[in-house]
């Protein structure tokens, strides 16, 4: 049996009666930028996120660079992160000229410790980008009263985590401003790359619709008000996301039942299954077991036809090419623990009952 991380085939499969027809007339029509669809998407999103408003870029990464840019974050200043994230969040940070400061993360639910962001605040500090990692809230409240304290902006690296919630309230509309990834791989991925930010600030909304087109309005198509870039989010994209984003909750519950499948059934075994933090729902964009045999494992799920996969084995601090920040190895113990010990196994909405099934007797026959 030959079972993938993720089925984006049978995803496709069940929205390709509307996919077909939307992306037809899309090219009928010839409107492929910032059109009806687009607008269409922004307004659903900020609506579903429980935010004003939304902007559509054409990436996750983008998404955070230009959060970024609206704050005026440049040479000189600080954002603190965690160090167990993709590299797109780092990344973001260096490209307006900022230094990111890292923060080690709670070994439970893996996101960044509000404790330990404290400790690393200094008088160059102007942001915090907590990432909501592998679909589950950081501990949002405490990371809000930090930032109150110390005059800090807060912007939500809500890369994996569309539709997840803390206390009631969904990632992203917690901070400043929250970025979404639609990479295809994402609980609500598209047919390509694609992302947005969130936000309940009005004037930051108004600043992110000129930063992602050269810094001019379709009004005043060649009135350029401020330095842009062109991160404009095509209309195939949108009318692929907005007719997935109907489905999404139905999907996030599935993943969220076969979730709860496989920590019920591998109970009892010498690995740890993932933590959901009281108050949060937890989406699993990726559902990770940690054992000191990760590596073992992996190996022997690949021979059985199971696609399980090593996410971020590397943290940044020790990324070659963010040597210049000077960290080492020791600087951030917890981080480094868990990094070694993950293991990501299909979860996805498409799993049938034997496939699950299937999952949890290979790692029991490991075992």
């Amino acid at each position: 049996m030959k079972i993938s991380l993720m089925d984006l085939r049978k995803q496709y499969e069940e929205v390709r009666g509307e996919v077909e027809p939307a992306v037809k007339e899309i090219f009928e029509s010839q409107n492929f930028i910032l059109g009806k669809y687009g607008s269409d998407l922004e307004e659903h999103i900020a609506a579903y996120c429980g935010v004003p408003y939304a902007i559509g870029m054409n990436s996750g990464t983008d998404a955070l660079f230009l959060a970024l840019r609206a704050l005026d974050i440049k040479k000189g200043d600080e954002v603190i992160t965690t160090p167990f994230t993709f590299i797109a969040t780092v990344e973001a940070i260096i490209n307006t000229g900022a230094r990111p400061v890292f923060a080690d993360i709670d070994k439970e639910s893996y996101n960044i410790d509000p404790e330990k962001i404290k400790r690393r605040i200094t008088k160059r500090t102007k942001a915090i980008m907590p990432v909501h990692l592998f679909g589950q809230c950081a501990a949002m409240e405490a990371i809000m009263a930090v930032a109150r304290k110390y005059g800090l902006k807060v912007i939500e690296d809500t890369a994996q985590a569309i539709g997840a919630t803390r206390n009631g309230h969904k990632a992203g509309s917690f901070g400043t401003m929250g970025a979404i990834s639609f990479y295809p791989g994402k609980n609500l991925g598209g047919a390509g790359d694609g992302g947005m930010v969130v936000t309940s600030n009005k004037r930051l909304a108004e600043r992110l619709f000129l930063l992602r087109n050269h810094g001019s309005t379709k009004k005043a198509k060649y009135t350029n008000v401020l330095i842009g870039v062109n991160s404009r989010l095509d209309n195939i994209q949108a009318a692929v996301l907005d007719i997935k984003l109907k489905r999404l909750d139905s999907w996030l519950d599935k993943r969220i039942m076969n979730a709860g499948f496989f920590s019920n059934e591998l109970e009892g075994l010498p690995l740890v299954t993932p933590v959901t933090a009281t108050g949060n729902k937890h989406t699993f964009h990726l559902y990770m077991i940690a054992t000191e045999k990760r590596d073992a494992l992996a190996e022997h799920l690949a021979v059985k036809g199971v696609d399980a996969r090593v996410y971020y084995p590397i943290p940044m601090h020790l990324q070659p090419a963010l040597k210049f920040l000077g960290y080492k190895k020791g600087d951030f113990p917890c981080v480094e623990e868990v990094a070694g010990k993950l293991l990501a196994i299909p979860v996805h909405e498409g799993l049938t009952d034997e496939e699950k099934t299937y999952i949890v007797e290979a790692i029991k026959e490991f075992f």
